[in-house]
């Protein structure tokens, strides 16, 4: 077959946030967000300029149902053909619904409901599951296992979706968990050059009918389906600001000396990893107070979570998140609290009092205190560290929901505002994460700005030296 030369300009058909993955090699492209955004076009653009720049593809494109495909992603893919002035290099099998192109490349299209179809479907190079949010996760795996063996290309499934629930299997699998072989693009109606103002104005007009359908088709954030604690509106808003202005100054973990069963304070080191278990918002600033609330984990896959906030400002500083041992813990947290200029640190101690008596070990000087009366001696005993109770608990909660409804820019950690979207009432009214998510970022905020009353909350003065706010740290029980 002779060589055909076709000149696409991508500048002037293509949304410049897509010009990216069209070199994009990951195994999984993951396109989401809200309602004309352009994803899906981004999509079949890439898809078919794959069909004519390489050799040796059967491309799948799937939906859930097969009587959805004729009207959504074949005409889509026809569409783009046509626009591009190259229909005439391309057999179309209309009653088929297959696509080949003159250099032998081929698209099939098939429903997860047509089973015997996708039984027949051998040699897949490629594959896009459009309104991924509809397909189950046993039947994405199904798929995802089709695509092997060698290929002269690369091997890449496209996923699109709008992101319907912050409960779907895609945020677990994709999103909570972080491959490292799939890229995640996140698009709105405002990255798409292409829409017009009428389509704009009906999205934007969601904002006062339908908050959920707002959220997720004009803003493209996960859904909330349920009776949420914390403001819903107010957490998207910033969930969406914080997607489009990014405030990690820097991510890493601390490194140190231990010499003689002690931490040893000039060792101390920040190094930057994009793995580490430390996001940094605010770099520490002179003369500026901090507090830390720790949440150590219960076991199984929760996390251990240390929340910094700068105590004049109340906003997050940093916020230390990962699966350690609580001795490996506390040592982060003394790192945590040295680097945030000696910081009044609070760790719950309701699962485990080991990090508290850690910190205690290696002489760290500001913990959070409570008063306990001791029923035996009849004495207020002074004990280290948060304890939630029945009476405690509704109370910091209560008073982090009060902080988000009126001051949500404080909140700079993107994970503490998507649980913050996944804590609901249960049956009983009792606040709590939904089945199968986590607050862990939630409870070690909460006690932060708890503990925020026993350091202080004004810059120090130059005289003022070392100072210990919370008064002097002697021995004292658990």
């Amino acid at each position: 077959m002779p060589e055909v030369t076709i000149d696409i300009d991508v500048d002037d058909i293509m949304n410049t946030w897509a010009h990216p993955i069209l070199d994009d090699q990951n195994r999984y492209l993951i396109l989401y967000g809200g309602a004309g955004s352009g994803k899906s076009v981004a999509a079949a653009q890439k898809l078919v300029i794959r069909m004519l720049e390489e050799k040796g593809h059967k491309f799948l494109v799937v939906r859930k149902v097969a009587n959805t495909i004729r009207n959504s992603v074949w005409s889509l893919i026809r569409g783009t053909m046509a626009d591009w002035g190259v229909s005439h290099l391309f057999k179309i099998n209309k009653s088929d619904m297959d696509i080949t192109c003159v250099n032998g490349n081929q698209i099939v299209f098939a429903g997860l409901d047509d089973v015997e179809k996708l039984k027949s479907i051998h040699g897949i190079t490629g594959m896009w599951v459009e309104e991924a949010s509809e397909v189950l996760q046993e039947d994405f795996q199904q798929l995802d296992l089709r695509l092997r063996g060698f290929t002269a290309n690369y091997k890449q499934i496209m996923v699109s979706f709008n992101p319907i629930s912050i409960t779907h299997w895609l945020k677990d699998v994709f999103f909570d968990k972080r491959k490292p072989n799939a890229t995640v693009v996140h698009t709105t109606y405002l990255d798409n050059m292409f829409i017009d103002d009428e389509y704009k104005r009906t999205l934007e007009s969601l904002k006062e009918q339908d908050p959920y359908y707002y959220m997720v088709y004009a803003l493209g954030e996960w859904g909330i389906v349920g009776n949420t604690v914390f403001n819903g509106q107010k957490v998207t808003d910033r969930l969406s600001y914080l997607r489009k202005n990014p405030n990690v100054v820097k991510r890493g973990s601390f490194v140190y000396d231990y010499v003689n069963e002690r931490i040893v304070d000039k060792s101390i080191k920040f190094v930057e990893d994009d793995a580490g278990y430390v996001s940094i918002y605010e770099t520490p600033q002179p003369k500026t107070p901090y507090v830390i609330g720790g949440d150590t984990a219960e076991g199984g896959i929760d996390n251990s979570v240390g929340q910094v906030l700068n105590n004049v400002t109340g906003a997050i500083a940093a916020t230390w998140k990962g699966h350690t041992d609580t001795d490996l813990f506390a040592k982060q947290m003394y790192c945590l609290g040295k680097y945030y200029n000696r910081a009044l640190i609070a760790i719950e101690t309701n699962f485990d009092l080991h990090p508290v008596k850690e910190l205690q070990r290696l002489r760290y000087p500001r913990q959070f205190k409570r008063e306990v009366f001791d029923e035996i001696s009849k004495t207020t005993q002074t004990k280290y560290g948060f304890q939630t109770t029945r009476v405690t608990r509704p109370v910091i909660i209560a008073e982090l929901v009060a902080i988000v409804r009126e001051n949500v820019e404080l909140i700079n950690d993107i994970d503490t505002l998507n649980e913050m979207l996944t804590f609901v009432r249960n049956e009983d009214g009792r606040p709590e994460a939904q089945e199968g998510k986590h607050d862990d970022t939630i409870m070690a905020l909460a006690i932060a700005h708890k503990a925020r009353s026993q350091q202080r909350m004004t810059l120090i003065e130059d005289d003022e030296g070392e100072y210990e706010y919370s008064g002097a740290f002697g021995r004292t029980g658990y």
